[in-house]
């Protein structure tokens, strides 16, 4: 397994690092506590005042042979680049991250960003697609 030596070569490093911010901004501004829904509108607020283009709570179809079987819910769309998904909790569960896995192998993107808003703080993870 190869490593990642420098930010370079990390995918959308300007971006991430920009959505992180507006993550750690609105758990500044909020506090702990508060329902998904809340930080939410909060997160989208943010975007908006950093010149982001996204969109929320996006439906994408699931298909199996040319059939439609189903919808994911994206929290956030940002860019057309990056899957945001924010959760409340102090550990990253290992549903929510299958969770992106998926929604990047749906929308074949290459990044998703999960954000939990724990008592003390906001903790995420990146998440690349795999498949």
């Amino acid at each position: 397994m190869t490593r990642i030596k420098s930010t370079t070569e990390l995918i959308y490093p300007d971006l991430s690092y920009k959505i992180t911010g507006i993550l750690f901004e609105v758990f500044k501004d909020l506090g702990a506590g508060y329902q998904e829904k809340y930080y939410q509108r909060a997160i989208s607020i943010s975007l908006k005042e950093n010149g982001l283009k996204f969109k929320e709570q996006v439906s994408i179809p699931l298909e199996y042979k040319s059939h439609k079987i189903g919808r994911l819910i994206l929290d956030f769309l940002i860019e057309d680049k990056i899957v945001l998904e924010i959760k409340k909790g102090n550990y990253f569960s290992p549903s929510n991250i299958k969770q992106i896995n998926a929604y990047l192998k749906a929308t074949d993107l290459k990044l998703g960003l999960l954000a939990n808003f724990t008592s003390s703080g906001v903790k995420f993870k990146r998440i690349l697609n795999i498949y």
